[in-house]
């Protein structure tokens, strides 16, 4: 029976040397497509086999869009407080800490101004980790002064949604940013500043009722959820059952509610493209 016992000792590894396998290396696609998570970032974070396109923060799309990565932020220290002393089962102000603990943001919104292919553009890019991208106060101030910082310097403006709507914790406060943000991109508008609204997974609520499906042209991420309301939400409404694929990008596409769809390796081109045809200007290598 001695092949059931091992003679030699072999390779011997001790607890002490012994190493978990550090997460993240891998990353599952929903249609179960494995990627390696540096070819994943290498690939703009887009599954290269079924171009699922993986949700990502304010810093990678400011990496993507400004060149060099370099940019300037604006109003980085606003932060937001609670006027209306909202108590649930939690605090506001405690969810509001635990969100900047865990997400290491000062809100739900970061704007910044850089260059993109040499030309000055501002950017406000939505972060869904902090309390699901919902839209407070301080999200529609900043949106609204990055939109003055674009009118006063005279250049592009982009909004980047991915928000599951008004903050509720801010409840009146929260909806009159809608109105607010909205008048600003009028503003932009009466100036014949281009403003690129571009729509991410997922775009719902007051952001859709508002500034995400106002660009002078409204984009859309490949596969992306954007509605008002959620599909059951709809369906109960209605009392209808629901097209196949509704509220997907491609569906509003071709429901004539979006320009268009760019995969996120070409939307930096994509958005110069624009800017540079609506500004008559030539076109950039």
């Amino acid at each position: 029976m001695a092949w059931f016992k091992r003679k030699e000792k072999g390779i011997q590894t001790t607890t002490e040397e012994k190493k978990d396998t550090p997460r993240g290396l891998w990353y599952k696609s929903p249609t179960g497509k494995i990627v390696d998570a540096e070819e994943l970032e290498k690939n703009y974070y887009v599954s290269p086999e079924d171009g699922y396109h993986v949700r990502i923060g304010s810093n990678e799309y400011f990496e993507i869009l400004f060149d060099d990565n370099k940019y300037k932020e604006l109003d980085e220290d606003m932060i937001s407080k609670d006027p209306l002393r909202f108590e649930d089962t939690k605090k506001y102000t405690d969810r509001l800490k635990a969100a900047r603990e865990k997400t290491d943001l000062k809100d739900a919104v970061r704007t910044a101004v850089g260059k993109s292919k040499g030309k000055d553009l501002v950017i406000a890019s939505m972060d869904f980790t902090f309390i699901g991208g919902s839209m407070g106060s301080v999200v529609g101030e900043k949106i609204a002064r990055a939109a003055d910082h674009a009118l006063k310097k005279k250049i592009p403006f982009m909004i980047i949604s991915k928000s599951g709507g008004a903050r509720m914790m801010e409840a009146a406060l929260s909806l009159m940013q809608l109105a607010k943000t909205s008048v600003k991109l009028a503003q932009l508008a009466d100036a014949k500043i281009p403003y690129i609204s571009l729509c991410t997974d997922p775009t719902t609520g007051g952001t859709t009722a508002s500034f995400a499906m106002l660009g002078d042209i409204n984009i859309a991420e490949p596969g992306a959820l954007i509605g008002f309301a959620g599909p059951r939400v709809v369906k109960d409404t209605t009392g209808k059952d629901l097209p196949e694929g509704f509220q997907t990008s491609e569906f509003l596409l071709e429901h004539g509610f979006l320009d268009f769809i760019s995969p996120r390796k070409d939307l930096k081109d994509k958005v110069n493209l624009y800017i540079d045809l609506i500004r008559n200007q030539p076109l950039r290598e």
